[in-house]
């Protein structure tokens, strides 16, 4: 999917359960999900039970409706909006505070905190796909390139 973003309207599939629900956890440690997270919009319609298949699977199913979202960034920016996650996910049990300092300013951290009503004392991995979004948005205008994760 990552491959294709930019032709992909949407969708719907049928997956296993759990890892659909892996797609809506508190804690996100993926760097794809809070990417696909950005990008579209992504709902569980409904769990589907064993017994609707022949023969019935071991576990139960979901179907997950997938919708471009509006964008906030461009399809052009998809592989350093990765980069960017992956580099501040790589310690996820850091606090937002620290693992920003990793590209911000501490005053520029402080005015993120503020602008975008983050807590700094979360870890990282609590953030939402918008509040990441929103960072990296940021660090596009804020941070010379030359600083930018690689």
């Amino acid at each position: 999917m990552f491959e294709n973003m930019e032709s992909f309207q949407g969708g719907s599939i049928f997956l296993q359960l759990e890892p659909a629900k892996k797609l809506f956890v508190d804690k996100i440690f993926n760097p794809y999900t809070i990417l696909y997270h950005t990008f579209y919009s992504l709902k569980i319609v409904y769990e589907i039970n064993p017994n609707s298949f022949i023969p019935p699977p071991t576990v139960k199913s979901a179907f997950l409706k997938i919708e471009r979202k509006p964008l906030h960034i461009d399809f052009n920016q998809k592989v350093k909006y990765l980069k960017f996650l992956s580099f501040l996910l790589q310690k996820p049990n850091l606090p937002v505070r620290t693992a920003l300092k990793l590209i911000f300013r501490k005053s520029q951290v402080n005015e993120i905190s503020e602008k975008l009503g983050i807590n700094l004392n979360l870890k990282i991995v609590n953030l939402s796909p918008s509040q990441w979004e929103d960072c990296f948005i940021e660090m596009l205008k804020v941070v010379p390139e030359k600083f930018h994760p690689s």
